[in-house]
């Protein structure tokens, strides 16, 4: 037979339980990355807050938005 007549999807040429591995292995995989980016959001998140409690009041003061000539 030739390959193009030969087209069958993949899962009909696996075992069953073969594919239920698979397919689960996958979902693993798919959890696993979803807990490391949480992990890492988290980090960042911290890691910001640290930054902000570490900045003196003269960083402070040119990041802000506010005119304060308008204050004077």
């Amino acid at each position: 037979m030739s390959k193009a007549k030969d087209k069958k999807p993949i899962n009909s040429n696996l075992n069953q339980d073969v594919l239920e591995a698979l397919q689960k292995k996958k979902q693993h995989l798919k959890e696993e990355v979803r807990k490391e980016e949480e992990v890492r959001k988290k980090q960042r998140v911290e890691e910001r807050k640290r930054r902000e409690a570490n900045k003196s009041f003269a960083e402070l003061f040119e990041e802000s938005e506010l005119d304060w000539k308008k204050f004077k």
